[in-house]
């Protein structure tokens, strides 16, 4: 009897696979970070025979190698992956024994990678799952803009027939087993789709199965939205061999330090939560949420190579940052400490702060017809509304007259803010936090609103989407 065990790793949106039998197993995709994929097997009381991967991945680090190294386990890797390392080459057809009567059987799925390739889990000759990488996710597709820009129309419609080829040759009832599609930007489209699948539910609500190809094609790259900057940096180091972890507790810093430390314009980051840090916090300091999307955000807007100081408010929240960040190759703090702000600013120096707000609040203000009048562009304007938003979401509405940089943008066109007291949101608020922080570290005088885009009408704000009013 088989089984498969879902590894998660929810900050980048992905899932890894322990599966096998009752001595054996094989791990598709693996994270990073394997000690929780070796824990897994451990509780299974398997040994891990293969390690596989669908792709060289364009959004994370893999710990494959470093996995197949120290359990000897088979690395398999797509034939036509080029990459610098010793493995066992996978080509269409391709069928390994894992356990005694189950086995993976390779099918090439071209769109996501050139080489991607899915795995076909069998039991006894019968098909169980499919393990589908970035090829055929839940509701969608991995994006095929991620290798080369002209190369992009032609992987788009690879996947249109990688996707209908996994829908031609499995049975409806074949569960899939995607890498991607949970949160990740490696997924072509958000889908609302659930949290599993089959076969024979994507025939009936997949875009790639239920449109002709142009169709697809042209809804597909038409919906792409802006790849994270650190993706560059991925599919490199997983092709050249990335090193083993290092999770070890960085220096520990002091007050003195830290300024320094700013003062030469590296990066010091404040892992607390939103709240604590509009509160108080070092002077230059940014905010990102060790419970938010650290490891994608922080490694998209972050110089790569620049060093980062980690300011967290215990030894568990610093370690558990180090872990999400080393799985976007940011893997070695250059300093951290513990604590409160307290413990972190030089004697005789005050913590910078900020207010939070509501739409409502913001609906409230006196001066707000200037704003919607003049676009908060005005020489003297009181007041800005800085929407962080990305472009898909703002096309959805916005508050009239305000002012749009994507987050991920932000700590570069810092100088097209208009002046004023800069009242900055995104959907939800941890964004508009991020926002707040540049904005704050940057001098400006800033109003973090903590609250729901879903608000801003109800709170009166007067809406657009480009065509109308509402």
């Amino acid at each position: 009897m088989f089984f498969i065990d879902t590894i998660e790793t929810e900050g980048l949106g992905n899932r890894s696979y322990l599966a096998g039998g009752a001595a054996t197993a094989a791990v598709v995709d693996p994270p990073r970070d394997i000690d929780r994929v070796i824990a897994a097997a451990a509780a299974r009381g398997v040994r891990i025979s293969h390690v596989v991967e669908t792709h060289l991945h364009n959004d994370y680090v893999t710990g494959g190698l470093d996995l197949a190294r120290l359990t000897g386990a088979a690395y398999l890797v797509p034939a036509g992956a080029r990459v610098s390392f010793a493995r066992t080459p996978v080509a269409d057809g391709d069928t390994v024994g894992v356990d005694d009567g189950i086995a993976l059987r390779a099918l090439a799925t071209p769109g996501h990678t050139p080489h991607h390739t899915s795995y076909v889990l069998e039991e006894q000759g019968r098909v169980a799952a499919v393990f589908t990488g970035g090829s055929l996710l839940i509701g969608s597709v991995g994006r095929p803009d991620l290798v080369e820009p002209r190369l992009t129309e032609e992987l788009a419609r690879a996947q249109h027939a990688s996707a209908h080829r996994l829908a031609a040759e499995l049975p409806d009832e074949t569960a899939v087993l995607p890498t991607h599609g949970f949160g990740s930007f490696c997924s072509a489209s958000r889908s609302g789709g659930g949290d599993a699948t089959t076969i024979g539910k994507e025939k009936s609500a997949n875009d790639a199965l239920v449109k002709d190809v142009d169709r697809f094609v042209a809804d597909l790259l038409a919906g792409l939205e802006d790849v994270p900057a650190y993706y560059a940096h991925m599919g490199p180091a997983n092709a050249a061999g990335p090193d083993p972890v290092d999770l070890s507790t960085p220096p520990l810093t002091d007050p003195a330090d830290i300024a320094e430390r700013l003062a030469a314009g590296e990066w010091v980051v404040d892992l607390r939560n939103r709240i604590a840090f509009a509160e108080g916090h070092v002077a230059g300091s940014f905010n990102f949420e060790a419970e938010g999307k650290i490891a994608t955000y922080l490694a998209w807007m972050i110089p790569w190579g620049k060093p980062v100081t980690l300011l967290a408010e215990s030894p568990a929240q610093l370690a558990a940052a180090q872990r999400e960040l080393v799985r976007v190759g940011l893997d070695r703090p250059a300093a951290a400490a513990t604590g409160t702000p307290r413990d972190w600013i030089p004697e005789g120096h005050g913590p910078r702060s900020f207010p939070r707000a509501t739409f409502a609040d913001l609906s409230d203000l006196s001066d707000l017809s200037d704003l919607t009048t003049r676009g908060g562009r005005g020489a003297g304007s009181p007041t800005v509304v800085l929407d962080v938003r990305r472009d898909s979401e703002r096309a959805q509405g916005w508050i009239a007259g305000s002012v749009h940089i994507p987050v991920h943008e932000l700590h570069r066109r810092l100088a097209e803010v208009p002046p004023g007291t800069v009242w900055v949101h995104c959907a939800g608020g941890m964004r508009a936090a991020i926002a707040a922080s540049l904005l704050d570290a940057a001098g400006r005088d800033v109003v973090a609103v903590d609250d729901s885009f879903d608000a801003a009408s109800a709170a009166g704000l007067p809406l657009t989407d480009g065509d109308r009013d509402r």
